[in-house]
């Protein structure tokens, strides 16, 4: 048996730092379940806790790769399974907290049949990606397997790369591989879910945006640029990053318009907007999948009477 230890999700934007600051403090370690803090590379667009924060509450799995590395579910799944052990017998209470849907359902009902990542294949798929285009590695897989490319959205290059990486790897279709439909019985975990209204929700987002560009993320973006990264990274095609490398690309974005402060260009508003826009999509996603997990306590994100009982449960 694992735990007992916390599950603290909500769509971006709810306020899971906060909640974790100001319930947890002294008492929890906490394990980022988001895919994306992962990267040393990547601070402002991937709103990481601040050093501050982390410095009173410790957080685990962040900053912990480059983005040349592969950090794949498998993974997540086995570092977060020794963390809790090891943060419980430190005496200290597990929280696994984060938005990454896909994370946190391998961790609460088990890992997949589809074989793990080939990073040598994978290297391969992406270095496709770069030469024929997203369309092309979307028609090769209409035809392979429909039914997982009817499920994955434009622009997202990751899960298309990796329902390709699986057919090569292994003959058949990603979606032939059955999924965990029940949460694992080994576990002792309280699974936490935040919300707020969508209008309140979406406001904090639009601020949260606003306040990724005045804290450096286009300059962040640059930095990027002038360090070799060309935008088609796992890492780099988030939200947050791949708005700004999709404009680059098609020359709607040119890379002096990332480091003008005083006033900033239209260009990179534009992109703001569609990073905001995007950015609202995904939490009515993360919301609409958080919903079909299993006995999950949901908490209105200001309910802190609620959320410090249940941390202490």
């Amino acid at each position: 048996m694992l735990g007992p230890f916390v599950v603290l999700f909500g769509p971006t934007g709810t306020g899971k730092t906060e909640s974790l600051y100001r319930h947890c403090r002294g008492m929890a370690e906490v394990i980022s379940a988001d895919s994306m803090q992962v990267y040393r590379e990547l601070t402002v667009g991937t709103a990481k806790p601040s050093l501050e924060l982390r410095s009173v509450l410790p957080h685990h799995l962040v900053d912990i790769c480059s983005l040349h590395e592969t950090f794949d579910l498998g993974t997540f799944v086995e570092q977060c399974e020794r963390l809790i052990a090891a943060i419980a017998a430190r005496g200290k209470l597990p929280v696994v907290a984060g938005g990454t849907a896909f994370y946190l359902r391998g961790l609460l009902y088990g890992l997949p049949e589809a074989p793990r990542a080939e990073p040598e294949l994978r290297r391969t798929l992406f270095e496709e990606l770069r030469e024929r285009g997203e369309d092309a590695l979307r028609r090769e897989l209409e035809r392979i397997d429909p039914l997982s490319a009817g499920r994955i959205e434009r622009g997202d290059t990751y899960r298309i790369v990796r329902a390709l990486e699986v057919h090569r790897a292994s003959g058949r279709p990603l979606s032939s591989f059955r999924r965990p439909s029940r949460p694992r019985r080994d576990l002792e975990v309280t699974v936490i879910g935040l919300y707020r209204e969508r209008e309140e929700l979406y406001e904090r987002i639009n601020r949260r945006v606003e306040a990724m560009l005045e804290n450096g993320l286009a300059e962040e973006v640059a930095a990027l640029l002038g360090a070799g990264y060309r935008g088609d990274e796992p890492g780099l095609r988030g939200i947050g990053y791949r708005e700004f490398f999709d404009a680059l690309a098609v020359g709607e974005l040119r890379p002096a318009d990332l480091t003008v402060r005083d006033t900033r260009p239209d260009s990179v508003l534009r992109v703001i907007e569609q990073i905001k826009r995007n950015t609202r999509r995904y939490a009515k996603r993360q919301l609409t999948f958080f919903r079909r997990f299993d006995s999950v306590r949901w908490v209105d994100a200001e309910d802190h009477e609620t959320l410090e009982r249940l941390f202490r449960y």
